[in-house]
């Protein structure tokens, strides 16, 4: 501990944190007679804990001072401690604001850089976002990854609020983790329960295959419903098709809600993704569900449809955007008739299409990114150590294929320049090329867990020591990149 901390712990809160290296300013709160603060260690964030209470904390007590002073590390208990002595750095239900936003981190390093980008804007974040496959690429935990933005929030001082999402799960037991660490949303993905071959039966196979309940006849069959200046008429054709696609995930909706959900039996948002499929949602499957998600009393606060066109990973919108205005639209009006919010997912640098979400969903919208927080954090390894890079990107290509069976992209390798081709400083500008950004984009997982022969890590060691020395220029980095995302909503 420096001589110039010491002095500031000594004369707490009369000299200003500003003027002690290493402490982060935002960071001094008071709890009672405690105050807890955050400084940079060497290389190493702690806390500090000044003053009497806060037994739950865990940590080192300084002798030879005339207060009680602890040095707690950044671990999975003193997270618990902190969201409990300081409700700021836990999870809220950001999905009953207006808008919200989901910023994936699967490095656990870019909260600092997404509170930049949020702080002065009228959209409330979810900070942790991670699917089971994302934690599974990045050996982290859901617990880690709410344990990371916890520290980050307090270091800050973002005291608005923020979202944590277990996204797209299917398990229950996966939600039941999450839900018991205070997570506030769960995103259900239903596509175990989503038939996508029943839009390959003719007519004649789907009017075989079911029959319809005559309870579900009396409710839809040759009615017309009407939303705004939209009607929805049901056959009895397209009625069996909607049923026979997604009866099953209904039921499934049904079950996961009333076991974790109903009467408020769990202090989170509930929202429901039926995106995950072969075709976009039609209005009338959109409908349908809606409706059906009503009449077995399910609640959600968000439905992410599969929109037309395609949302790949990380790159802009590809599509007509007059159809994609047009079925909007009629999407929007549905979820404005049932009380939700529309949410759209793969939204990472969907540019093209983001002030028409904003304009037509009238600013009530959740938006999910993820992979392009991972891909800023790779534009500065090619910024600050373009060997590094060179390396990786090389890497990359050679597993290219094994990464890509578990997304749909179109990318067309021989697009990306030959980098030995490329200087030094042109390799930031890869990232601005499609194909560059989704070849760097699904191989996150395999970059982070390569190893050299004798088992050590080939980058994930290197590129972790060069972000936490540089991490004032990701979070520079990130701040631009998300805040082009929301002004481009508000546009």
């Amino acid at each position: 501990m420096t001589n110039g901390l010491m002095q500031f712990i000594h004369n707490l809160p009369a000299v200003s944190a500003t003027e002690v290296a290493g402490v982060y300013p935002y960071s001094i709160n008071q709890a009672g007679s405690l105050t807890v603060f955050m400084i940079k260690d060497d290389t190493e964030d702690k806390l500090v804990l000044v003053g009497e209470g806060g037994s739950d904390f865990q940590g080192q007590p300084i002798n030879g001072l005339d207060k009680p002073v602890r040095i707690s590390a950044l671990n999975s208990l003193n997270a618990q401690a902190l969201r409990h002595h300081f409700p700021f750095t836990a999870p809220t239900r950001v999905l009953r604001q207006d808008r919200s936003f989901g910023v994936g981190d699967r490095l656990g390093i870019a909260t600092p850089g997404h509170i930049r980008a949020f702080r002065n804007q009228d959209v409330y974040p979810v900070f942790a976002q991670q699917s089971i496959r994302e934690l599974t690429l990045t050996k982290r935990s859901f617990e880690d990854v709410l344990n990371q933005v916890t520290f980050a929030v307090f270091r800050e001082g973002y005291k608005k609020g923020y979202g944590a999402d277990g996204d797209h799960l299917k398990k229950v037991e996966d939600i039941e983790v999450a839900l018991k660490l205070g997570f506030s949303m769960i995103t259900l993905d239903c596509s175990d329960y989503i038939d996508n071959q029943v839009g390959n039966m003719t007519d004649q196979e789907v009017d075989r295959e079911i029959q319809l309940d005559e309870d579900l006849i009396k409710r839809y069959l040759h009615r017309t419903f009407q939303i705004e200046d939209v009607t929805f008429t049901y056959d009895e054709i397209s009625l069996k098709r909607i049923v026979l696609i997604y009866g099953k995930a209904i039921d499934f909706t049904k079950t996961v809600f009333h076991q974790f959900f109903i009467d408020s039996q769990a202090n989170a948002d509930f929202e429901l993704s039926i995106d995950e499929t072969m075709t976009p949602t039609t209005p009338l499957e959109h409908y349908f569900v809606a409706s059906e998600l009503v009449h077995q009393q399910v609640e959600i606060a968000t439905l992410a449809p599969r929109f037309c066109g395609e949302f790949q990973k990380g790159i802009d919108y590809i599509g007509d955007l007059n159809q994609f205005e047009q079925e909007l639209k009629v999407h929007a009006a549905i979820a404005r008739h049932f009380h939700y919010k529309l949410s759209i997912h793969s939204g990472s640098d969907k540019f093209s299409v983001f002030p028409l979400i904003g304009r037509i969903t009238r600013g009530r919208y959740h938006v999910k990114t993820a992979g392009t927080n991972w891909l800023e954090a790779m534009r500065a390894v090619a910024l600050i150590d373009p060997a590094l890079y060179r390396e990786i990107h090389d890497y990359a290509l050679s597993v290219f294929q094994d990464a890509r069976q578990y997304y749909h992209v179109t990318t067309d390798l021989t697009r990306i320049p030959d980098i030995s081709t490329l200087k030094d400083s042109e390799l930031p500008a890869l990232f601005n090329l499609n194909e560059a950004r989704q070849l760097i984009h699904i191989t996150y997982g395999l970059i982070l867990n390569a190893q050299n022969t004798d088992g050590s890590d080939r980058f994930r060691t290197k590129l972790y020591q060069l972000w936490n020395e540089f991490q004032d220029t990701y979070a520079k980095m990130l701040e631009k990149h998300i805040g082009k995302h929301l002004t481009l909503l508000k546009a």
